[in-house]
């Protein structure tokens, strides 16, 4: 039994509680203990307040978690006691999907992940009190002191990076950044407008810069766009009148800094002006069909619009956006398999062409509600819960 402390959504309407859970017993069959480090918060952790009910409560959240493994549950993990791991997506492993090197396609994802993950054990995981909480979300429920994690979930790190820092790697950035390697295939000259200047718009802007492509951010809020410009991109400001809040739709990647849905009719002629005649690739990060348009009439002729926002409405497409072989596709975590990009992305960022850790403020886990209330005005582009540490 693992007494700890974790930070609990009791119902869709109230602040978080930092209280003690507990863990009835040790790893099972590919299993591993976790001590966290840090975990990232992601927009989808936050939405799940608006999921109508379909992620049970009450539940610890949290899956961009990384840290140290302090027990396992046997050799077949591959992992070790001490072993610094990032925590990603849960996958069954055993689907076509899976088996194809496409784990964030699996046939089980939202189930595992979204919906009540994964039922062996469920019943271990309880408050103090013993009431159950909710299967593990995302396979770590990581904003907490402690998570159990399937292995496959782990990857392992060099144990003399600031593995506090790394968690986001595994979901946020990891999108972003897979959508132009993976999804896209930049290549250098390659051209790519990306709306929204957010954790997964300027991982994405880092993934291409340290491609060798040019790079266009469009997003509403000028700080936003000035960080932007300083990873590599150029900067296009989206204006502000009328904008609508998209900030109701669930299992988005990421809100922040989203871009205006009344921007002028030239939107799509400035990227194409600044593009040599219109970008090979665009990513949304914002769901607004308005911007999805916008991004259509602003690529080349077979030009490719990677959507990582889940939308939840029909998507009207304007005469003429798909003419000349333009297509378009929605992206889960970057088409990636975590254990081959996350280790590049940290190689990327050593070489000081990946800088992630700029986006990055640290909270105690004590703290969370503050972290969401900044990460929902936008203030920070990516909170980091340090559980027993301080903030910065």
């Amino acid at each position: 039994m693992v007494r700890f402390g974790a930070a609990v959504l009791r119902s869709y309407e109230s602040p978080f509680t930092v209280e003690e859970v507990i863990l009835g017993a040790g790893p099972g069959d590919g299993e591993i203990l976790v001590r966290i480090a840090g975990c990232g918060m992601c927009r989808t952790d936050l939405a799940v307040r608006r999921s109508a009910g379909r992620s049970p409560l009450p539940a610890v959240l949290g899956h961009e978690g990384a840290g140290v493994v302090v027990e396992t549950g046997g050799p077949d993990t591959g992992l070790s006691v001490g072993d610094h791991v990032v925590l990603s997506f849960d996958s069954c492993g055993h689907c076509r999907n899976c088996r194809g090197a496409a784990p964030a396609y699996c046939d089980s994802f939202a189930s595992l992940n979204l919906f009540g993950g994964r039922g062996e054990h469920a019943a271990r995981f309880t408050d103090a009190a013993g009431g159950a909480l909710a299967p593990r979300w995302f396979g770590q429920s990581s904003f907490a002191e402690y998570a159990m994690v399937p292995a496959r979930n782990a990857v392992r790190v060099d144990p003399s990076l600031p593995v506090e820092l790394l968690g986001p790697l595994g979901c946020g950035f990891l999108t972003g950044a897979g959508a132009v390697f993976n999804s896209f295939g930049v290549r250098p000259g390659d051209s790519i407008v990306v709306f929204g200047a957010g954790a997964v718009g300027l991982a994405a802007v880092m993934a291409a810069t340290a491609a060798g492509a040019v790079a266009v951010a469009v997003d509403r809020h000028p700080g936003r766009l000035a960080l932007a410009e300083r990873l590599g991109a150029i900067p296009l400001h989206a204006t502000t009148a009328g904008f609508r809040n998209l900030a109701n739709m669930p299992e988005l990647p990421d809100l922040a800094g989203l871009p205006d849905v009344s921007d002028p009719p030239d939107l799509a002629g400035r990227v194409q002006r600044l593009t040599d005649g219109g970008a090979q690739y665009a990513l949304d990060t914002t769901g607004s069909a308005h911007l999805i348009n916008t991004a259509l009439r602003a690529l080349r002729p077979t030009g490719h619009l990677g959507l990582v926002a889940r939308l939840h409405t029909a998507l009207p497409l304007e005469p003429g956006t798909l003419d000349r072989g333009r297509r378009i596709s929605h992206i889960c975590e970057g088409d990636a398999v975590p254990g081959l990009l996350i280790p590049r992305l940290i190689g990327l960022w050593q070489a000081g062409r990946f800088p992630f850790d700029q986006l990055i403020r640290t909270y105690p886990l004590a703290a969370i509600n503050e972290a969401e209330r900044d990460c929902d005005a936008g203030r920070v582009v990516k909170p980091v819960l340090v559980p027993g540490g301080r903030g910065r």
